[in-house]
This record gives C-alpha cells, sequence and structure tokens, in this order.
C-alpha cells in the first residue's frame, strides 16, 4: 500500500493507436483496395497506414471487420415472390387442420466414393487424413419427403432422375392416413411439372403441390435434411458400390426416425420480406 501512495503514474509501455490511424484503417478496409487487389490483407494494409501486422488485425477483431471472408447470395427474380413465401411460411406455422404438410425434394448425383488409399484416424495434435483422389462407383439420387409435423423422413434412392421421381408421391400415399389432405412443398425443377406428374395429381385430388419461388430452395425444409445427410453420412464415407451407398442412406434414414424432431420454422413471412427489401436491387 505505501508503495502504491508513493509511486508515480507511468505511461504505458505501447502507446495506443492515434484515433485518426484507427479511422483510416476503418476507412481503407471497408473501400476498394489499391491496384487490382480483390481485398484487403492484413500486411498490404499494414503497408499501407505504417502499422505492424498484428495492430492492424487488433483494429480489425475490435470492429469485426473480416476482409478476408466473403459471403454468397441469390436475389430470386420470381415475379409472385413474397405470395410463394408468405404461401409455404403459412404451411410451416399454420399447417391446416387435418392435413398433412410434406416437403419434398430430390437430392440427385450422390456419388459413392471409395478412396484410392485408406486413411488415418485423428490422434491427439492431429486430425484425420484422407486422399484427395477417389475412385468414382457410379450415382443414385435420393427422392425424400419431410412430414413437418412429427419430423419424419420417407425416402427412396433410385438410378436416375426423371418425372417419374415426383410420381413417386404414390409411394408416400400408403404412409399418409386415408381421407387427410396433403400439401406437398417442392421446388420449380421441370420433373415435378411434367403431363404424367399433373395426371396423377388429377387422379389423386387429395394432394396439392405448392412450389417455393425461384432460387428460393431454402425455404424446403427437407434441405437442412440434405445437409446433415450430407455432412454426418456421405462426405466423408467410403463405397464401393452404389449398393453400398444407398444402404448407408437407408440406414441413415432408419436412425433418423427412429428419433425424429418436429420441423419448426420461426421466422414470419413479414419478417423475412422486410429484412430482403432493405437489400439493394440490382439494376435491370
Amino acid at each position: 500500500m505505501e508503495g502504491l501512495l508513493r509511486d508515480k503514474t507511468r505511461p504505458p509501455g505501447r502507446k495506443p493507436v492515434p484515433t485518426a490511424t484507427v479511422a483510416k484503417v476503418l476507412a481503407l478496409t471497408q473501400g476498394k483496395p489499391f491496384g487490382e487487389a480483390t481485398h484487403w490483407t492484413g500486411r498490404a494494409m499494414a503497408k499501407a497506414v505504417g502499422l505492424s501486422l498484428r495492430t492492424v488485425q487488433r483494429i480489425w477483431e475490435t470492429h469485426r471487420l473480416q476482409p478476408h471472408r466473403i459471403r454468397t447470395f441469390e436475389r430470386s427474380n420470381d415475379p409472385a415472390f413474397a405470395e410463394k413465401v408468405e404461401d409455404v411460411i403459412g404451411l410451416y406455422m399454420h399447417p391446416p387442420a387435418h392435413a398433412v404438410v410434406l416437403s419434398i425434394d430430390e437430392k440427385s448425383q450422390i456419388q459413392a466414393l471409395d478412396r484410392t488409399q485408406p486413411g488415418l484416424p485423428i490422434k491427439p495434435g492431429r486430425c484425420g487424413t484422407m486422399t484427395h483422389d477417389y475412385k468414382r462407383h457410379g450415382t443414385t439420387t435420393l427422392f425424400a419427403a419431410l412430414n413437418t409435423l412429427d419430423g419424419v423422413v420417407l425416402g427412396r434412392c433410385m438410378q436416375r432422375h426423371r418425372h417419374r421421381s415426383s410420381s413417386a408421391s404414390s409411394m408416400l400415399s400408403s404412409a399418409i392416413p386415408a381421407g387427410k389432405l396433403v400439401h406437398a412443398i417442392l421446388d420449380n425443377y421441370a420433373s415435378h411439372k411434367h403431363p404424367k406428374v399433373k395426371a396423377w395429381l388429377a387422379r389423386h385430388p387429395r394432394w396439392t403441390f405448392r412450389f417455393t419461388p425461384k432460387s428460393g430452395s431454402w425455404l424446403n425444409a427437407v434441405e437442412g435434411f440434405f445437409s446433415k445427410l450430407t455432412r454426418q453420412r456421405i462426405r466423408r464415407g467410403l463405397f464401393q458400390s452404389i449398393v453400398d451407398l444407398q444402404a448407408a442412406i437407408n440406414r441413415y434414414l432408419n436412425e433418423h426416425n427412429h428419433d425424429p424432431k418436429p420441423f419448426m420454422w420461426t421466422k414470419s413471412a413479414d419478417v423475412i420480406l422486410a429484412k430482403l427489401s432493405r437489400a439493394p436491387v440490382p439494376p435491370v
């Protein structure tokens, strides 16, 4: 205590970066880099403003700037975008009584890949390994329907992707209790609008197809299941034939359906449309 009262206040060991210099770094980062570079790098910014690389990195971390990253997007040009968004989200958040809402899609061209050499398992301080080259043993297409009420996924692997894959809705009819109306959410793939599919709908009046807007596959709930399937079973899997691949997919379907979770959509159509309205509209 005596030492604290006796010693004088000392200046910091490292002088803080002037506010004007920080403002310059922020302004340059949010602008176009010099020359023909596509984005700022830490070393390029440090050279431009006369700071160390670590100082530039601290400024970026403090102000949550990440010039090395970029997020892609695609704005739908569907003239009925708003109507389709409200229709699909309305089915998710307020499903009709005594009806079944199915999110249906195909995951095509699933490759049965086997590596040329066996990989090494994960160890402390070292991740697992896998060769970049592979042996390709063919492809399959997964036709799947997600029941948004209970989360159960009904699926079937097919060799080819044709309009009859959409007519595989006949497979679903046996799994849906008689007397219930069925609202099927699909994308705008041409096979869904084939004359034979329309004829099938005419023979099954309890089925109604609801199409997502163009470039709006994110509205299809089953896409989340496809992403999970790819990450957990396909991407790192080793398959020596199409049969092995289809068997792995079927086992994953059984495991998922053993403990399914209801699909919950949380964002209303108004919130989504309001957020999209803030995005700049590209010139025509």
